[in-house]
């Protein structure tokens, strides 16, 4: 890949809180798209005469919007350059918000979310091609981190924002937030982004997609690093499709108080983050990720244990759930490293691939969660599942040896590859 100057050999196009600020904004909109809507759920199934399981289709479908739509992001990011495609798939998630405002059944409303998954897509895919272009090894995690660290701000507050906004203006006017926040990244992104790779459209031919494509699957590496984060965040994000129907159905709270409690995992999750941003600049990023596994088995165990035997309460299942995500602030900033460092000729397509695990496995965990009927069994069984499996990635990914191309060190300006 002809990669602009802006390496580790050369001052990088843009800083590295430049970066993270910007990453930050792009990435937000999936995961507040995502929390911010879970407290209308309920009151869809009533507004809409439907079910929950149909209700719930607003998530699986967004999921599969967005698992699908970062396999084409990435690569035509590698193509056609880092800004020009953030600012059209953003402004394809700006229509499908609008088109969710006006939605007048059910069925035209998931056909709204899934093309909402599909534009928010590019903003993680963009992310972390943006990082792997300027910069790599423990100052690529360093600044993963800072955006994981920014981006649980957004996910903190949406489920509050989201259950007062429909308290007081209705579910439509959840989507209407979604469209302001779209204005606002587009025109942010117009004016701070700068591009990072040479426009080069023999990147996106089918052949060549498929040969990247070929090589990130038969690579064990990657394939282990990504499906730990796969199951391990995609656990995260299977349970947004179940938990307002365990706590506003079961549990008996208002859209408001689901809001609060959700306070239980984003405020874990935004320490975590914290804390391991102390914790890189003394032992690396790469050593603490087993700290995060411990805290994702633990949470596992408990929702495993106290579901079973305890009636669901905000205790039982948040608890849990604060553990959990406390222990995936620790496993996302080295995974995701990971996951790309090998692939600088390819860095949007391994992107890509690695973002379509972890909305892959959203999608999987809440199809299956829709069909196990109970809500509390869904959480108990599916959830500890997906942290097993992340656990077990992880343990297969430190046997792999790590790639040679890892190692390598980007051209500078006037190199060739």
């Amino acid at each position: 890949m002809n990669i602009l100057p802006g390496t580790e050999t050369a001052a990088p196009l843009m800083s590295e809180r430049r970066v993270s600020l910007l990453s930050a904004i792009i990435v937000i909109i999936g995961p507040v798209s995502l929390a911010l809507f879970t407290p209308a759920m309920p009151e869809l199934v009533e507004a809409f005469g439907s079910t929950e399981g149909v209700v719930k289709l607003t998530l699986s479908l967004y999921f599969a919007g967005f698992a699908v739509a970062q396999l084409l992001c990435g690569p035509l990011s590698d193509g056609f350059g880092r800004k020009p495609v953030t600012l059209a798939f953003m402004a394809f998630y700006l229509l499908s918000s609008l088109l969710a405002i006006f939605a007048p059944t059910i069925d035209v409303l998931i056909a709204a979310r899934f093309m909402q998954g599909v534009g928010a897509a590019v903003g993680i895919t963009v992310a972390r091609a943006l990082v792997r272009d300027l910069f790599t090894s423990e100052r690529s995690a360093r600044v993963m981190n800072l955006i994981t660290l920014l981006m649980g701000v957004g996910p903190a507050l949406a489920p509050t924002l989201g259950g007062l906004l429909m308290s007081l203006f209705g579910w439509q006017s959840i989507f209407l937030f979604m469209a302001v926040a779209a204005i606002a990244i587009v025109v942010t992104v117009h004016f701070a982004m700068v591009e990072t790779v040479a426009r080069d459209l023999s990147r996106i031919r089918p052949r060549v997609l498929a040969r990247n494509y070929a090589a990130l699957l038969t690579d064990r590496y990657f394939l282990l690093s990504s499906l730990t984060q796969g199951a391990g965040l995609g656990a995260i994000y299977t349970q947004a499709t179940i938990l307002p129907f365990i706590l506003m159905t079961r549990v008996g709270l208002t859209p408001t108080q689901f809001g609060l409690a959700m306070l239980f995992q984003s405020t874990s999750f935004f320490g975590g983050s914290l804390l391991v941003r102390v914790l890189m600049g003394r032992f690396g990023a790469f050593r603490i990720v087993p700290v995060g596994i411990v805290f994702i088995l633990a949470g596992c165990v408990l929702l495993a244990v106290l579901l079973r035997v305890f009636p669901p309460s905000v205790l039982t299942v948040m608890g849990p759930i604060g553990f959990y995500a406390f222990g995936a602030a620790f496993v996302i900033p080295a995974m995701s490293t990971a996951s790309v460092a090998p692939f600088p000729h390819m860095a949007g397509a391994a992107s890509s691939m690695s973002g379509f695990f972890q909305m892959g496995g959203g999608l999987v965990g809440g199809l299956v969660a829709a069909g196990a009927g109970d809500p509390v069994a869904a959480m108990s069984t599916i959830i500890p599942c997906m942290g097993l499996i992340a656990a077990l990635a992880y343990v297969g990914w430190r046997r792999v040896p790590e790639p040679a191309l890892a190692r390598v060190v980007l051209p500078g300006p006037g190199e060739g590859l």
